[in-house]
């Protein structure tokens, strides 16, 4: 190939090159939050009111039972009087006086006393109760009975469980399981239990200690 050939190939070459299309940058990625696919679901559909009237209430998913009270006042216990089966949850809203106590016990008997006198001073009441809880297991149902009528109490009676008794040791303390020191509480209208002073308690004392009870509203 001689000079002239040379060069005519070399500026052809150049002129090649620059007519030469210019390679596409690739295209740029979509940003993440571009990439999330729309949301085609249906709006959701407003409450009518007869859905809301088919819906059950947290009172009947649940119960109408405390979920916070002790285990024991859902316990069922049997009256020794009646023989009907009853728990403390039963008396709900209402103000329950509970002794626990032993037929053997003669302090025991000085107090159901003292709460005869209350019931006397407090009259018909239907928002008021009073539960004697024997804690001697091995006390009976029966015997229990013939010790109430003998002695005309008429208030509500029964034998506690092991479980119960085990519990109300657990919760009050262990001197609840011991009836000559005549220990008792008061269940207000939400549930709570509150404790009475050990020792025989008069009518006028057990009245002044209900009577913030009996005047609350739920």
């Amino acid at each position: 190939m001689n000079k002239k050939t040379f060069l005519m190939v070399m500026i052809l070459s150049i002129v090649l090159a620059a007519c030469a299309p210019v390679a596409a940058e690739p295209p740029m990625e979509k940003p993440a939050e571009a990439m999330v696919e729309k949301n085609t679901e249906a709006p959701m559909e407003k409450p009518t009111e007869e859905m809301m009237a088919n819906t059950p209430s947290a009172v009947e998913v649940m119960g109408d039972t405390n979920m916070d009270s002790p285990v024991w006042f859902g316990t069922q216990l049997t009256d020794a009087r009646t023989g009907e089966s009853f728990s403390v949850n039963d008396f709900n809203g209402k103000v329950v006086l509970v002794e626990t106590l032993a037929m053997w016990c003669s302090n025991c008997k000085k107090q159901q006393l003292q709460v005869l006198e209350l019931h006397k001073q407090l009259g018909e009441r239907d928002d008021f109760v009073s539960l004697g809880l024997d804690v001697d297991i091995n006390e009976n149902l029966a015997d229990l009975k013939t010790y109430v009528e003998n002695n005309g109490f008429t208030w509500t009676y029964s034998v506690a469980t092991p479980e119960i008794a085990s519990e109300i040791s657990k919760l009050y303390g262990q001197q609840f399981l011991n009836p000559p020191s005549t220990p008792m509480l008061i269940i207000d209208r939400k549930g709570e239990a509150h404790l009475l002073p050990f020792g025989i308690k008069s009518a006028e004392d057990l009245m002044k200690a209900l009577e913030p009870f009996l005047n609350e509203n739920m």
